[in-house]
């Protein structure tokens, strides 16, 4: 995953309030060769996305402060290169609202409780998907 010593490693950033599934997350996604961010916060996520590369990102929509929901138009708009390599994760995406606005944005949503396996499968999809355009050209 990390390729060839002149590349970066592929990076990943979780950003969910809840610390065990960060750390759950973290082990998982270090284990299969990621080099892994994260961040507790939408504000903490957004300073680190100032000044780390992301490659994919794992998004709760429950978070303090800045909803999850919030931080991902904050992302796309500021690095619209990341759009379709953000994946909500919630327990709750199924209410109206929340249905709605993953709806009209086209969001990946993994539903907690997830297989984490479906997590780390997410994000080699993604990176397959952004090297395969890198790539092409």
């Amino acid at each position: 995953m990390t390729g060839t010593p002149a590349e970066r490693p592929v990076t990943v950033l979780v950003v969910d309030d809840e610390a065990p599934l960060r750390r759950i997350l973290e082990r998982l996604l270090v284990r299969d060769g990621y080099r892994v961010i994260s961040a507790g916060d939408g504000e903490t996520a957004y300073q680190l996305l100032a000044s780390e590369q992301a490659d994919a990102i794992l998004l709760d929509i429950n978070l303090p402060a800045m909803s999850g929901l919030a931080l991902y138009l904050a992302i796309i708009n500021r690095w619209p290169t990341l759009e379709g390599r953000i994946a909500l994760m919630s327990g709750d995406a199924d209410t109206e609202d929340v249905a709605a606005w993953i709806e009209h944005h086209h969001c990946v949503v993994l539903r907690k409780p997830f297989d984490v396996k479906d997590v780390v499968r997410w994000v080699a999809d993604v990176i397959r998907f952004r090297d395969r355009r890198t790539s092409n050209g």
